[in-house]
């Protein structure tokens, strides 16, 4: 299973993807990228994805054949389970079970990500602003001295939330969202991430250009208030 042949399905700004990229590039995997765009779905990819979302993994089998994964945690562990180089989960049961379930609750601020970044008014952005402080505040409460989630070493849950910290490196640019302020071991966290290679090439250059144009689509209201409207508004 070593020498198998991966091809990672993607889209530019899917932070899913971005976690099995993530994983496979700590781990040394060579696989391939191809891209899809999701408003306009190709047949083969309707054809191969049951759900109409990305990641999917193609494994390429010994025989020729293919087989086809989705869902980015089934990829992941199919990713840790299956390939060499470093560990990504830990070795204890329980402290693994811990990790799972942070990884998933970085899937649930991916949600509330979604509603503040597509908030057409003042008082959705503040409510999907203000679950996204208590559901970080929730993570500062789990760190430790880093850098990283489970301290030295990097794991899956950090694969999990680089891409969530991606999406305020660009808001940073556009406002002053206030998230990090009380939240100095998110903040320290982040920044640990930011630099590291596998985060870096998990996303194409132009994902800055790529989310400004989706923020413009979607009239989003991040891009109409002003820096200093953020800054004084109360939490």
């Amino acid at each position: 299973m070593f020498n198998t042949k991966l091809t990672l399905i993607s889209h530019h700004l899917c932070p899913y993807v971005q976690r099995a990229a993530i994983a496979l590039t700590e781990k040394g995997v060579p696989f391939d990228r191809r891209y899809v765009e999701l408003s306009a779905k190709p047949d083969w990819f309707i054809a191969i994805s049951p759900l109409g979302k990305v990641p999917l993994l193609i494994v390429k089998q010994d025989d020729g054949s293919d087989t086809v994964l989705f869902e980015s945690a089934v990829i992941c562990e199919f990713i840790e389970e299956t390939q060499p180089g470093p560990r990504l989960h830990p070795d204890d049961p329980l402290a693994r079970a811990r990790h799972r379930g942070w990884i998933e609750f970085g899937s649930s601020i991916l949600s509330d990500l979604w509603g503040f970044e597509t908030a057409k008014d003042a008082a959705t952005y503040d409510i999907k602003r203000k679950a996204l402080i208590e559901k970080f505040g929730r993570v500062e409460a789990e760190l430790s001295d880093g850098p990283f989630f489970a301290g030295e070493t990097f794991s899956l849950v950090d694969a999990a939330f680089a891409p969530i910290f991606r999406y305020f490196d660009v808001f940073d640019a556009i406002i002053r969202t206030g998230v990090f302020d009380a939240l100095p071991r998110v903040t320290a966290w982040r920044r640990s991430l930011a630099p590291r290679q596998s985060v870096r090439d998990a996303a194409t250059e132009d994902y800055a250009d790529r989310l400004n144009l989706f923020l413009r689509n979607h009239d989003a209201w991040l891009l109409k208030t002003s820096r200093r409207d953020v800054a004084n508004r109360s939490d």
